[in-house]
């Protein structure tokens, strides 16, 4: 288009077009010219009725289109046809186009104000939806804002989510972008950088669009161009070498065959409009002779430009004049090429939904045939109410709008292969119908050829995905596509790829070494099968068959004065309560039940208090003895053997009290233990009542230290008299693993407090029985002349 500047003091003359033919967009007004002969010669559509037209050339722009707009409008064209068979001469009834959105949008909004229809068969802005500012604008291609959604769902379909982005300037452009970004932030897809130009733009700024290309690290390049755009910065990207980069297309210029020279476009995918079949139509726009062409200014500027000849004789010297030997069939051209009817069946189904519109205004279908009233006059407003329930099928192709003026969206989608001969050719690889239910819109069915014509799906992220057993973490000042992959914390995984978070395993499980699942905790409890457990449990058999052989020994050395001479009552029930002492600890290897729990604490409170009672009544026995022995004393009546079995029981007894309370109120149970260790679960006996255990340990340390206090008092008796300093000796150990018990069973982790609670049992007992019964064994085993009276009553 060529603009003028005006001087304001004449009028300006009208703007008008440079430059040569689209021949695309010529076979876009021929395929109309054809639907409308087909129509014009149809026995059911119209009948009887024939429509005429009128063609006018926008050179795309806005300016031009707001001007043939203002004179259909008006009815102003002064060459329109008024001849006879013409019953409306100059009422414009519809309008086919634009192509452009930018025009489109121009045209509909002079044309609403007087409602007169508009179909579109490429404007694809998703803006012409609104029916508040476009209410006469219909359309056969569908809106962008399908086309975003279906680029978005295939961007992400192939794991792209660091992209670039590049867009026409123009109404096209910037609302096709605008629905994009909206769909692919919600895809989680970033884009790294958007540019936008326009073909009217200097060059610089194409130039600045290319360079950010080049400098960029996605691979995946999306470009929302208009074919002429296109076409420039395609041609700027090859004035320096640029690295390989994806692209995705939208429909304007995927199908477009002029862009196929472009090598570094080899692998584009994009969704395109369906290929289809208009039967007559390659006849048809072949159908040319110069004399045919000769009566259209518009033909004659083609086939001048196609044959680069002039029809006429007036031709300038260095041009020829056509001879009439030019012939169509052999011209190659987008005008002749009809193995790509995508655009052009979308002019074809425009014309037929205005002619179903006229056809269900003016006929009355019958059972026998249509009759249709050419008479009748009838308004562009009737037409455009019709076109709103228009829902027919042409050549296999379903026609409809909806609320919007929309129709059903259905895409091919195309990719870019490289051929055998080293051509590239548009091969239609799959589908996107946004009829279906979600999720089904979209399927492929072969396989694509991607950028330098790698098999292999390329690779465009901002961060390479965080595997299972770790989480992403935002860069800080970067898009929600970059980060870095961080390992879970202690006790947490994720189990899938990309995971925004961790999340804890439930109280019984613990992560993997990887991070990505939950196994159950190992159970851990001082067990039978372990080398500890069977350490201490032969320590405690151990010290119950020690007690037993001793027991035996007395039992058979009965008789005997060493035997006789420390009440040997109290000395087998000593040996009694020791025995239960070493068995006791055995309740506390194995599994914890209900049982086993109120039976380790009360089983080893009562024993040890029996043995200390023994002990504490030798101790008690030895004072009296001595006593006795002084002149005058008769201390001895009042312990005799039945006070020191009251004394023995009496103790007892208060321990059985105190734990009878304590299993009554609040007993030991079983319990997992989940705090003290993370990654496994420790099988103890909880206390139930601290204060019950406690309490049934003081009363033992209590018992003990009174002993002991008893014992030190009869240290310095004769020694071959009394055993005073055994007791004593017996008691201190006795004490002394007590006393370092507590600080120990309190620090001692998991399965270790039961060992340090059975090291405790078997020590003490040990210190019990050898200090006691060890040397009087001796005496009896290996000094048998020591055994006896006498030996025993001399002082030292």
């Amino acid at each position: 288009m060529q603009t003028v500047r005006h001087n304001y003091t004449t009028m300006p003359e009208p703007q008008t077009c440079t430059g040569s033919i689209d021949p695309r967009e010529l076979r876009f007004s021929r395929a109309m010219v054809f639907a409308i002969e087909e129509i014009n010669n149809s026995t059911e559509l119209l009948p009887g009725i024939k429509l005429g037209y009128q063609i006018h050339d926008s050179c795309a722009s806005a300016p031009l289109a707001m001007h043939v707009t203002f004179q259909l409008s008006n009815g102003l064209d002064p060459v329109f046809n008024t001849r006879e068979e013409c019953s409306q001469s100059g009422m414009v009834m519809a309008i086919v186009g634009e192509s452009g959105s930018t025009q489109s949008i121009s045209m509909s909004r002079i044309i609403g104000a007087f409602n007169i229809p508009q179909v579109s068969h490429f404007s694809t802005c998703a803006c012409l939806s609104d029916k508040q500012k476009y209410p006469s604008f219909f359309r056969t291609i569908p809106s962008d804002q399908f086309q975003s959604d279906a680029l978005a769902k295939l961007v992400k379909h192939f794991g792209w989510t660091w992209i670039g982005a590049v867009w026409s300037d123009s109404d096209y452009g910037n609302n096709g972008m605008a629905s994009f970004l909206d769909a692919a932030q919600k895809e989680g897809i970033c884009v790294e950088y958007s540019e936008s130009f326009y073909r009217t733009h200097p060059r610089s700024r194409i130039q600045k669009v290319a360079d950010v290309i080049r400098r960029s690290t996605a691979m995946v390049v999306l470009a929302f161009l208009a074919s002429t755009e296109m076409r420039l910065l395609l041609e700027e990207l090859l004035r320096e070498p640029s690295p390989p980069r994806q692209w995705i297309s939208s429909e304007s210029w995927i199908t477009n065959p002029d862009l196929l020279r472009f090598s570094i476009c080899a692998g584009a995918i994009g969704f395109g409009i369906q290929k289809s079949v208009i039967p007559g139509l390659r006849e048809f726009l072949l159908d040319l002779s110069p004399s045919k062409v000769a009566v259209s200014p518009v033909l004659t500027e083609f086939w001048e430009d196609a044959f680069h000849c002039r029809l006429g004789k007036s031709a300038a010297k260095d041009e020829r004049v056509c001879d009439g030997t030019e012939d169509i069939q052999t011209l190659t051209s987008q005008y002749t090429d009809t193995s790509q009817l995508r655009i052009t069946n979308m002019v074809y189904k425009a014309v037929y939904a205005i002619a179903h519109a006229i056809h269900n205004e003016v006929c009355q279908d019958t059972r026998s045939k249509t009759h249709c009233d050419k008479f009748t006059r009838i308004e562009s407003k009737q037409v455009l109410n019709q076109l709103k329930k228009v829902n027919f099928s042409q050549n296999g192709y379903d026609v409809s709008f909806d609320v919007n003026g929309d129709p059903v969206a259905r895409y091919e989608l195309l990719n870019w292969q490289i051929s055998e001969s080293g051509s590239i050719e548009i091969v239609t690889v799959g589908h996107y119908d946004a009829s279906l239910p979600e999720g089904q819109e979209f399927r492929i069915n072969r396989n694509l050829t991607w950028v330098n014509g790698d098999k292999h799906v390329p690779v465009s992220v901002c961060s390479d995905s965080c595997l299972p057993g770790t989480r992403k973490m935002l860069q800080k000042g970067k898009p929600i596509c970059c980060y870095d992959c961080i390992p879970c914390p202690e006790g947490e995984i994720s189990n899938a790829t990309d995971s925004t978070d961790c999340f804890p395993c439930p109280k019984e499980f613990w992560p993997n070494t990887e991070g990505d699942t939950c196994l159950p905790k190992p159970v851990e409890f001082l067990s039978f099968d372990e080398v500890l457990g069977i350490i201490l449990a032969a320590f405690s058999v151990g010290g119950a068959c020690l007690a037993l052989v001793i027991a035996a020994v007395f039992l058979h050395h009965r008789t005997s004065p060493i035997v006789r001479a420390n009440n040997s009552e109290l000395s087998f029930l000593l040996l009694f309560s020791l025995t239960l002492c070493f068995l006791c600890s055995l309740t506390f290897i194995g599994a914890p039940s209900h049982w086993s729990c109120m039976l380790r604490h009360t089983a080893f409170g009562i024993t040890f208090v029996l043995c200390i009672s023994c002990v504490l009544g030798k101790t008690i026995l030895v004072l009296m003895a001595f006593r006795a022995t002084l002149p005058g004393s008769n201390v001895m009546k009042w312990f005799g053997p039945l006070q020191q079995r009251m004394t023995v029981v009496f103790f007892t007894f208060i321990q059985v009290l105190i734990c009878t309370i304590w299993l009554l109120l609040h007993p030991p149970f079983p319990m997992e233990n989940l705090t003290t260790f993370k990654e496994r679960i420790i099988l103890e006996c909880a206390l139930g009542s601290a204060i019950g255990f406690w309490a049934v340990l003081g009363y033992i340390g209590l018992l003990a230290v009174f002993c002991l206090v008893l014992a030190v008092l009869a240290r310095k008796l004769p020694d071959n008299f009394n055993e005073a300093k055994l007791i004593t000796f017996s008691m201190l150990i006795f004490c002394a693993v007590w006393i370092t018990f507590i600080p120990a069973y309190v620090s001692s982790p998991g399965k270790f407090t039961v060992a340090v609670e059975i090291f405790a049992i078997l020590a003490s007992s040990f210190g019990l029985i050898l200090c006691i019964f060890a040397p009087k064994c001796y005496i009896i085993l290996f000094k048998p002349e020591k055994n006896t009276k006498k030996h025993l009553m001399n002082k030292k």
